[in-house]
């Protein structure tokens, strides 16, 4: 039996929300559920879901001041007056940059933008940015994706006369900013969609401003959207659903660049912006300043482009080596402490842009929040990032302790801060009181959300193809994980490392490979004839034109109970039992040499009555009596068996005599009555052709039975023997009790001795005998 590392959530649905679907016959009952999944309980909304239009967008005059701020910049263009575009340093924050300044320049305007640096000006508006942009004579500033909070900055901006208008779409706070202009969609109740990117409410001013629906911008639209994780519903799914095709298709210098060194070729789709285009683009803000990222995907020059798309490339291959080195370092100082609750890194020197990412890594790791800190010894401050795992809303439980944070803001799963080095250890304390409190072990799992069971024959491309018509997939809209129970036909480790696992299963006419990125390690829990639960992602694999359904697994469970089979491995002592931490238990016999004190071990001596159930069992030694294996196995009950003996001098293999042989040695001893063993039995062996084992058995089995008497080296037959059958020798029982005992657990087939073990030892799992045997 194997534990899945996850916690696996089935999505259920009602049965009465069904009866709609009745007129999509065109689409399987796959495709038919995952639509109910998603709440999508209309056939309308399953069109507009399966083929997004752009005509669904809303009215961007929907949104609260949108007029006003139109007016606004139109009336600055006329004046020639300075507009200043203030964005922020992620890829949505860029993206955002891009498409405003791109509208303004369209429209003739005297603009630029400005992008505070990470690491001087932190997050946000600051009034030195905005008073030095009062000196170089700006007075219309617009900021995207920021400035929701910033309360100070638009009293500044007001007091030097200059209009501020802000595009932003992060939490409002208790108090909004005096200024001229707030485009928000939580500010604008009567707007339909609250959860627009800061590229989506940037791309709706576009709009506005332009008078028509900007075509040629959706392209950054998409990667704003998708790379800030917001649901991709309703107008993100149309937005992030034709800025993909916007993507493939791009004339733009800077996106055709940054596709070419992230290897993108053909259709773009959300995990090429997700996993390569994103990150990119963020490396820049995360190392530096953000300016080259906006400034290549505003260039005309072609070979600039080429130039800044390498250079950008290089920031995050970086960027990779940092968060490489801070995660080997962090994962060592968890490693060494005993803490259970919330982890606490923190060092000097580390890269603040990076910290996010690290945190996110020990959480995937460690199953639990982890927060990373980068110590300022100057300050006597550290400050940084955290993530959560889903049980732990890392907002609330920080809120609850603000007083030990010099700042804190974020949300149930990230958040920022900055604390004091003398109250780190209050914090910690703190959160590890607060966790230990509210969790449970099973909470600390990761969760993964499954989609539905589907049977083999069921995959096939066609499905896959309609499984795609979901797409794009992000927030409130994720890509379906499925759930396989089969018997795989082939198990392999592949890589250079043998860090990944290959498994192959067949059903009627289907083959499908699942392919577990760094699980292969879990080759060596899996085991013949045994049924795997295996949740992933269905895709299609094309090698040299060949194309065939593919599930990328996320994780594996085995329901039933395993026998590892290590009979006849002289090097079996070597296996790492600190791997099954202190549940698990070895077996003994009594004469056996003993592993260290340290390691739980038993004999079938021992009192049974004091064993208590354990999930793992070695036998290390084959038993004198199988009754004696069954009543251990009873009382501990495992659901995991390794059998780890090796036979040396093995009684199953050695020629049994037959009834006419000992007839044939008691007429010998009839004939002489006295005999000197020594020479007799040298002579019987070389007559007969038996070897000393045999010849010596026999005559102890005469001397048990008092056929004969042994003493000093010479045997005497006995003058008038009782009349005893020869099953009646202790020593002829034995015998043919070892070899019995090592018929089954030794030399049986790896089939029959899991039968053994199931029919005669395991009736605490409560199956049914047909059940038992199944895959036999």
């Amino acid at each position: 039996m194997l534990k899945s590392k996850a916690k696996w959530n089935f999505t259920n649905i009602e049965d009465d929300a069904i009866h709609w679907m009745d007129n999509l016959h065109h689409l399987s009952p796959v495709i038919q559920e995952l639509l109910l999944q998603r709440g999508i309980t209309t056939e309308d909304a399953a069109s507009k879901f399966l083929a997004p239009d752009l005509s669904d967008l809303h009215n961007p005059d929907g949104l609260l001041s949108m007029d006003k701020a139109t007016r606004r910049v139109h009336q600055a263009i006329e004046q020639q007056d300075k507009i200043l575009v203030f964005g922020d340093y992620d890829a949505d924050g860029v993206s955002s940059t891009t498409v405003l300044l791109k509208a303004l320049q369209e429209l003739g305007a005297t603009c630029d933008f400005y992008i505070p640096n990470r690491f001087t000006e932190g997050y946000g508006p600051n009034e030195q940015a905005f008073r030095q942009a009062f000196e170089e004579g700006y007075r219309l500033i617009i900021t995207v994706d920021t400035g929701i909070a910033a309360i100070h900055e638009a009293k500044i901006a007001k007091e030097l006369g200059i209009d501020l208008i802000i595009t932003d779409h992060h939490e409002i706070q208790e108090e909004l900013p005096d200024c001229y202009a707030i485009i928000h969609p939580k500010c604008s109740p009567d707007y339909k969609f609250q959860e627009l990117a800061g590229v989506g409410v940037a791309f709706k001013f576009a709009e506005s401003l332009l008078g028509y629906f900007p075509n040629h911008l959706l392209a950054f639209a998409a990667i704003g959207t998708i790379a800030d994780l917001v649901p991709l519903v309703n107008e993100n799914r149309i937005l992030a659903y034709y800025g993909l095709k916007a993507l493939t298709a791009t004339d733009n210098y800077g996106l055709k660049a940054l596709k070419a060194v992230c290897k993108i070729e053909g259709e773009v789709t959300e995990e090429d912006v997700g996993f390569l285009i994103g990150p990119r683009i963020n490396a820049v803000g995360r190392l530096q300043d953000a300016d080259m990222a906006v400034h290549l995907l505003m260039t005309e020059n072609k070979q600039l482009a080429q130039e800044m798309a390498e250079e950008i490339n290089a920031i995050n291959q970086e960027r990779q080596q940092i968060v490489s080195r801070i995660v080997k370092e962090a994962e060592q100082m968890v490693d060494n402490t005993d803490n259970q609750g919330v982890i606490i890194v923190a060092k000097e020197g580390w890269n603040e842009g990076v910290l996010g990412i690290v945190a996110s890594k020990l959480v995937r790791k460690f199953d639990r929040p982890a927060i990373v800190l980068a110590i300022k010894p100057d300050s006597g401050v550290a400050k940084g990032s955290a993530r959560s795992i889903p049980a732990f809303d890392l907002f609330q439980n920080c809120m609850t302790i603000k007083q030990l944070f010099s700042s804190f803001g974020g949300h149930s799963q990230a958040a920022g801060m900055t604390i004091q080095l003398d109250q780190l250890s209050a914090v910690q304390s703190a959160l590890d009181e607060l966790i230990q409190s509210k969790l449970t072990e099973e909470d600390f799992k990761q969760v993964i959300h499954v989609s539905q069971t589907i049977t083999i024959p069921e995959i096939s491309e066609e499905l896959i193809h309609e499984i795609n018509q979901l797409a794009p997939f992000g927030m409130d809209n994720p890509k379906p994980v499925f759930h396989i129970k089969n018997l795989p036909t082939q198990a392999r480790q592949i890589g250079s490392m043998k860090n990944h696992l290959k498994l192959q299963f067949k059903e009627e006419n289907t083959v499908l490979d699942g392919i577990g990125f760094g699980m292969g390690e879990l080759y060596d829990y899996l085991t013949p004839h045994t049924e795997i639960n295996v949740v992933g992602e269905l895709g299609i694999n094309e090698w040299n034109g060949i194309r065939k359904p593919q599930m990328m697994i996320q994780d594996l469970s085995i329901a039933e109970w395993q026998l590892f089979d290590h009979r006849g491995k002289r090097n079996v002592n070597k296996l790492n039992f600190m791997e099954f931490e202190d549940d698990f238990l070895i077996v003994r016999n009594g004469n056996q040499q003993s592993f260290d004190d340290a390691i739980p071990q038993i004999t079938y001596q021992c009192n049974l009555e004091q064993l208590q159930e354990v999930e793992t069992l070695f036998i290390y030694d084959l038993p004198n009596e199988l009754t004696a294996l069954k009543q251990l196995i009873q009382m501990t009950k495992p659901t995991n068996i390794h059998v780890c003996y090796y036979v040396e001098d093995s009684t199953y293999l050695r020629a049994f005599p037959t009834r006419e042989e000992f007839k044939w040695l008691y007429a010998l001893l009839m004939k002489q009555r006295e005999i000197d063993l020594k020479q007799a039995i040298s002579g019987i062996m070389q007559s007969r052709g038996w070897n000393k084992d045999k010849v010596l058995f026999m005559l102890n089995v005469f001397h048990e039975l008092e056929f004969a008497l042994i003493d000093n080296g010479m045997l005497r037959l006995q003058a008038k023997p009782l009349k005893q059958d020869l099953q009646s020798s202790m020593i002829y029982q034995d015998r043919l009790q070892q070899a019995e005992i090592e018929k089954i657990l030794y030399y049986s087939s790896y089939e029959e001795l899991r039968k053994w073990f199931t029919e005669e030892c395991m009736d605490y799992l409560g199956r049914p005998k047909e059940e038992l045997s199944y895959g036999l």
